[in-house]
C-alpha cells in the first residue's frame, strides 16, 4: 500500500479517535424513552419534504432501508452502485473499460437523466462524470430513496428518468455509534472505514472517514487493466446544534480525493517503450461545505433554509491527451411546510448555479461556462378522505441561458382497502445541455465541440407512472405483490455526431421514447425472505430509424433473492439475475447473461463478519469477445455491456467500539 494512503489512514484513525474521546453528555430520561420505542415498520420519507410515512405518500417512492444499507457496508464498503443496481428498473452500467466509470440507468434511460442528491442537496454530476456513484460509501448512510419518472417539481431540472436521494445518518440520543470496518477482496482491493456519531440535548456530530486501495488487475490476461489502480480517501464530518426544541442547525464538510490509473499493465509498472505507452489517469478532488437550519414555527409548520457549495477538481492525463478543469457549483434553498388536517403544503425558492473553468495544460476544445437557475415551487398533498389523496405541484425555473421552464406534476393515491394501494402520477421535466457525457472516452474531450445556447435547446420530457400494490399478512406470512407501468417521452434529446475529425452535439429532430413495466413478488415467513422480479424496458430513438433501439438498455431483466436468518447471529443470502440482450452502437445485439452472488454474515459480540462472492459464474464480456481496438499504443474500446472483472470474493470485519 502506498505510503501516501497509509499516512491518510493513520490520520483518519486519529481523527476518529479524537471525535470519540469527546462523548456528548447524555439525557438518561430521553434515552430511556427512545429505547422503548418500536419504529421498525415505520419508514419516513424526506424526499417529499413533508416527512410523511411511505404508505401515505402519493408519489411512488422506493426505499432501501437501514438494514439493506447496513449490510451493503460489509458487501461493498466503497460505494452504493451495486446496491442500487439490485433495484428493479435500475441498471448499473459500466461506461469505461479503463476507469470503470459506472452510471445508474433508470427505466432504460442513460444515467445523465437521473438526478443524484445527498440529503436533498445536489453534489454530483457535471465534470465528475459517472465517478459520483462510485464515491459514496454506505457506512454513514441511513437509507436511499428512489423516485422513478419525472420528479422535477421539488428539486429542479435533470430528473427526467428519476431521482436518487441518499440520506445520511444523524446522531441519536439513544447513545453513541462507533464502527471500524476493514475489508479485503480476492481482486486486491483493501478498504478501511470508520464511523462515529453522538449527541446530547444541545449538540451532536457524525464523522465518517474511509480509505481504499485497489491494485491494477488484468483479469483476462490481455496486457491491459480491467481494474485500474485506485486510491481513494473520503472524510465527512457533520456538526449539529440544538439550541432549543424548535431549532436545529447543521454544518458539514465532504472531502474526497481519488486517483484512478488504468491502461497497459507494463506502463502502470512504470515500464514504457515503443510498444507499451497507453494509460489514462484521472486525479480528482472534491470538497463541499453544506449548512442547514430547520425551525419549527408551530408543531405542524416548519421552515428550512439550506445550501451547499462544491469545488471539484479533475486532472485527466493520458499518453495522448491532457486536461485540467475546476467545477464550482452551489445550491441554496428556503422552503416552508404547513401540515393541516387535510393538506400538507410545501412552498419554496431556490437559486443554484455552476461554473466550469479550464486549467493549463489543456488540449480540449470545450469552452468555459457559467450559468445559474432561479426556481420557485409549490406542492400540496390533499387527503380528500381515507381512500383518496391528491398531490399537485408546480415549479417554474428560469435558466440564464436556456430560458424559462414550467413544470406541473400530479399524483394520485387510492386505497380501496387496507391491503391494496394504487398510485398514478405524471409530470414534465427538463435537462439543460451539459458539456460532459459519462459515456464518452476521456480522450475524446479533445475533439468535442459545443455549440452556443442559441443553437442548442434544452431537453424536455413528459412522463407518467402507474402502479398497483397488494400487501397482506397471514399469521407469520407476509406477501407483497407490485405491478407498475411507465412511459417517458424526451424531446430535443442531445446527441453527439461525428463530423470529420470532431464530435458535435445537436438536438434530435424526433423524440426518445421509453415505456415498460416492472413486476415483483416478495414473501416473508419467519426468518425466510424471497423476492422475484421482472423488468421490461422498451427504449427507442425515434430519430434514428436505421438503429431505433437505445444503446445499452436491456429490454428484459429478471432478478431473484432468497435469504434466511438461521439465528439472530447468522444470516445467508443468495441472489441471481438475468440481464437480457442489449443493442450496441453498431446495431449488433449483445447476448444475455446470468449473474449470481452469495453472502453469509455472522455476528459475534461487537464483531460482524461478512463473506461475500459476486459473479459466481465468472461471466465476463471478454470471454465472449475482445474489447481492444488497435493500435495498442493508444487503443479504442468496444462498448461495455457485461462485467469485465469477473468473479470476486471479499471478507469484511466490522467492529463496534
Amino acid at each position: 500500500m502506498p505510503l501516501r494512503l497509509l499516512n491518510c489512514l493513520v490520520f483518519l484513525i486519529i481523527s476518529g479517535t479524537l471525535f470519540s474521546q469527546v462523548p456528548a453528555k447524555k439525557d438518561s430520561t430521553a434515552s430511556s424513552k427512545l429505547d422503548s420505542l418500536k419504529q421498525l415498520d415505520e419508514v419516513i420519507i424526506s424526499s417529499t419534504r413533508t416527512d410523511t410515512r411511505i404508505e401515505n405518500t402519493p408519489t411512488r417512492v422506493e426505499v432501501l432501508g437501514s438494514e439493506e444499507v447496513d449490510e451493503e457496508s460489509g458487501v461493498k464498503p466503497t460505494h452504493v452502485a451495486s446496491l442500487l443496481g439490485d433495484v428493479a428498473g435500475i441498471q448499473a452500467q459500466q461506461t469505461s473499460a479503463v476507469s470503470v466509470n459506472t452510471e445508474m440507468r433508470i427505466q432504460g434511460l442513460p444515467g445523465s437523466y437521473t438526478q443524484l442528491l445527498r440529503d436533498g442537496l445536489p453534489l454530483f454530476g457535471g465534470y465528475a462524470s459517472s465517478f459520483s456513484v462510485l464515491q459514496i460509501p454506505p457506512l454513514d448512510l441511513k437509507q436511499i430513496e428512489i423516485i422513478k419518472g419525472a420528479s422535477s417539481t421539488l428539486y429542479g431540472g435533470g430528473a427526467i428518468a428519476g431521482m436518487i436521494n441518499i440520506i445520511s445518518k444523524k446522531p441519536s440520543l439513544r447513545g453513541p455509534e462507533r464502527y471500524l470496518l476493514v475489508n479485503q477482496s480476492t481482486l486486491s482491493e483493501s478498504n478501511f472505514n470508520i464511523f462515529i456519531a453522538d449527541r446530547d440535548k444541545k449538540k451532536g456530530y457524525t464523522f465518517f472517514g474511509g480509505g481504499s486501495y485497489q491494485k491494477p488487475k488484468d483479469v483476462n490476461k490481455d496486457g491491459f487493466s480491467d481494474l485500474p489502480l485506485t486510491e481513494t480517501i473520503v472524510m465527512h464530518p457533520v456538526f449539529y446544534a440544538y439550541p432549543n426544541e424548535k431549532n436545529v442547525f447543521s454544518l458539514g464538510i465532504n472531502s474526497t480525493f481519488e486517483e484512478r490509473r488504468g491502461g497497459d499493465m507494463l506502463v502502470l509498472r512504470n515500464i514504457t517503450d515503443a510498444d507499451h505507452q497507453f494509460y489514462i489517469l484521472n486525479r480528482s478532488y472534491r470538497n463541499s461545505l453544506d449548512a442547514s437550519w430547520e425551525k419549527k414555527i408551530t408543531p405542524r409548520d416548519k421552515l428550512t433554509v439550506k445550501g451547499i457549495g462544491s469545488w471539484f477538481y479533475r486532472n485527466i492525463t493520458s499518453n495522448s491527451f491532457g486536461m485540467k478543469g475546476k467545477q464550482v457549483a452551489w445550491y441554496s434553498e428556503a422552503s416552508y411546510v404547513m401540515k393541516r388536517t387535510k393538506h400538507d403544503l410545501v412552498a419554496g425558492l431556490n437559486l443554484n448555479g455552476e461554473n466550469f473553468s479550464k486549467k493549463s495544460p489543456d488540449s480540449s476544445l470545450l469552452p468555459e461556462y457559467a450559468h445559474f437557475t432561479l426556481g420557485a415551487f409549490v406542492q400540496d398533498d390533499w387527503r380528500v378522505n381515507s381512500k383518496w389523496t391528491i398531490e399537485t405541484g408546480i415549479r417554474t425555473d428560469y435558466h440564464n441561458r436556456y430560458g424559462a421552464f414550467f413544470l406541473p406534476r400530479f399524483s394520485l393515491l387510492f386505497k380501496p382497502s387496507h391491503v391494496i394501494t394504487s398510485r398514478l402520477g405524471g409530470g414534465l421535466g427538463y435537462k439543460v445541455p451539459s458539456l460532459f457525457n459519462s459515456e464518452i472516452d476521456e480522450r475524446d474531450y479533445r475533439i468535442v465541440r459545443y455549440r452556443p445556447a442559441a443553437k442548442i435547446r434544452a431537453e424536455r420530457s413528459y412522463g407518467a407512472n402507474w402502479d398497483l400494490n397488494f400487501k397482506k399478512e397471514w399469521n407469520d406470512v407476509e406477501l407483497t405483490v407490485n405491478q407498475s407501468f411507465y412511459i417517458t417521452r424526451i424531446d430535443h434529446s442531445l446527441i453527439g455526431k461525428v463530423n470529420g475529425n470532431y464530435i458535435d452535439y445537436e438536438n434530435a429532430d424526433k423524440p426518445v421514447m421509453t415505456k415498460g413495466f416492472e413486476t415483483w413478488v416478495q414473501i416473508a415467513y419467519a426468518g425466510l425472505e424471497a423476492y422475484l422480479g421482472y423488468t421490461l424496458a422498451d427504449a427507442k430513438k425515434k430519430y434514428d430509424p436505421a438503429q431505433p433501439y437505445l444503446e445499452l438498455s436491456a429490454r428484459n431483466k429478471f432478478a431473484s433473492v432468497i435469504s434466511y436468518e438461521f439465528s439472530p447471529r447468522f444470516r445467508a443470502c443468495i441472489e441471481a439475475s438475468y440481464i437480457g440482450p442489449q443493442y450496441l452502437e453498431t446495431g449488433i445485439k449483445s447476448p444475455g447473461y446470468p449473474l449470481a452472488a452469495g453472502m453469509v454474515r455472522y455476528d459475534l459480540g461487537r464483531y460482524s463478519f461478512v463473506l461475500n462472492c459476486e459473479n459466481i459464474f465468472d461471466y465476463r464480456q471478454t470471454k465472449k469477445e475482445g474489447i481492444l481496438i488497435p493500435p495498442y499504443t493508444n487503443p479504442g474500446f468496444k462498448q461495455i455491456w457485461a462485467p469485465l472483472d469477473g468473479r470476486v470474493a471479499n471478507l469484511s470485519i466490522r467492529m463496534k467500539f
